[in-house]
């Protein structure tokens, strides 16, 4: 038995032996010299009530597309963008679930191609965080991080010898690994919001050292910190088709001497990106800058100087700031969150994202509210940050619920989110016309670019 309480499981067959005579010269091609057809979904989900809907392209397919072998003919469908209609041909169908509030859809795609006769491999954050329940659902669970393991997956699959579980949480591979992702499987004409062509995502590094309480990350990445070769990283970025990216390593404050010398690298490619929290320093901020920091998820935690300070050093090295405020935290009452948006708008952050407090599973603030009896919901259509699933300690749950409406009306009651969001793509067009980067997305040709 592992951490997850899952014992090694015996192989059974889910395929009918069709790819059980591959050899060395026909790998991956069936008894008619077809190859296997896999399809990767990436399953609808209910949006924020109070966000603007927009979809960047999702990071997790393309990593684990990156790892499929070219003896596998992969197709890609974004629930989101697209319909799924369950009409092709494949021999095995892989969910990649990035939210919680995801996997309701999940167990409904898996039921209909099961019920096809097609197996179903699950994998992503969301499987890793409610595994017990997704191993009720799926043919085979994918636990951990890709790189190295899924050709081997695959193998076992067209042998006839597919897994129940593949466990690799707690043997993350080594970070020399992780290559770029394989975004060609995009369907880059669907990710843009009125002409704008939206962030690709990439990594830098992997795990996080901190472990705040409504983080899941120690539990998914582990605690240690695991950075990529810088090279890497460069080749990565270099390579993607979009002159924007989003880091999304869960913090950039982590080591200073690596992000000195990142920062320092990526600055010739003159990409202009977004990440989560920076290094508070003023060098390390100033080379951020200097390196196409365009703006940054900075949370507010409180209405601390400390807060106030950090807000000032992006914005004096002109960094636009969109404030992440969780509600709904012990501490807060209903004087303390109505005093928070008055704070937000003295500071002069730019954006505000504000999401209620939410327990999802492997996150110590669910291991305390469960202890204390105040989780009244799992349903997990609800855990999309905007509704409240729990007690809350200084006020009932209609009341934080109704607070956050205030808030966000409050905060964009002068100028409209879009009209913000306006406000930070011109601040990033200005740059990318000093520098010569500038692109806009030609109306007639949908999302080609051209020099403007």
């Amino acid at each position: 038995m592992d951490r997850l309480g899952l014992a090694v499981t015996s192989e059974r067959s889910l395929t009918d032996g069709r790819w059980g005579n591959c050899n060395e010269m026909g790998i991956g091609l069936d008894s008619v010299g077809r190859l296997m057809r896999m399809k990767l979904i990436y399953p609808s989900w209910p949006k924020l009530e109070r966000q603007t809907e927009f979809h960047l392209p999702p990071h997790g397919p393309v990593v684990f597309a990156a790892e499929v072998p070219d003896w596998v003919d992969l197709t890609f469908l974004d629930e989101n963008l697209e319909e799924l209609k369950f009409e092709e041909s494949v021999d095995l169908v892989a969910l990649s679930v990035m939210l919680t509030c995801q996997l309701p859809r999940a167990f409904e795609i898996a039921e209909r191609y099961q019920t096809l006769g097609v197996p179903v491999m699950f994998g992503g954050i969301a499987t890793m965080l409610h595994y017990e329940e997704v191993l009720q659902q799926a043919d085979t669970v994918f636990l951990g991080e890709v790189e190295g393991r899924l050709p081997s997956v695959l193998e076992e699959f067209k042998s006839g010898r597919l897994r129940k579980v593949y466990n690799y949480l707690d043997d993350p591979p080594d970070i020399e690994l992780v290559g770029t992702a394989r975004r060609e499987i995009l369907n880059r004409d669907l990710y843009n919001y009125r002409g704008v062509q939206m962030l690709d995502l990439v990594h830098a590094s992997r795990g996080c050292k901190f472990n705040c309480p409504p983080c899941c990350i120690g539990f998914l990445g582990g605690r240690k910190f695991r950075p990529r070769p810088i090279d890497k990283v460069l080749e990565e970025m270099e390579s993607i088709p979009n002159n924007r990216l989003y880091i999304v390593d869960n913090s950039l404050a982590q080591d200073r001497e690596w992000l000195l010398d990142l920062f320092r690298a990526i600055a010739p490619l003159k990409k202009k990106w977004v990440s989560h929290p920076i290094f508070p320093n003023e060098e390390i901020v100033k080379l951020a800058a200097d390196a196409g920091c365009w703006y940054v998820y900075q949370a507010i935690f409180d209405t601390s100087d400390k807060i106030r300070k950090r807000v000032k050093l992006l914005k004096d090295h002109d960094i636009g700031v969109e404030g992440t405020i969780l509600l709904g935290m012990d501490h807060q009452d209903e004087n303390y969150i109505k005093r928070l948006v008055d704070f937000l708008l003295e500071i002069g952050i730019d954006m505000a994202e504000f999401t209620i407090l939410t327990p999802f599973p492997h996150s110590p603030i669910r291991v305390k509210l469960e202890s204390e009896g105040r989780i009244f919901s799992n349903n997990w259509l609800d855990y999309t940050a905007d509704k409240v699933v729990f007690q809350p300690r200084h006020m009932p749950p209609e009341k934080l619920q109704e607070l956050y409406h205030y808030v966000w009306e409050t905060f964009y009651a002068e100028e409209g989110y879009q009209v913000r969001m306006g406000r930070l793509f011109m601040k990033v067009i200005k740059k990318e016309m000093r520098d010569g980067t500038y692109r806009r997305l030609s109306p007639r040709k949908g999302p080609s670019f051209k020099n403007q």
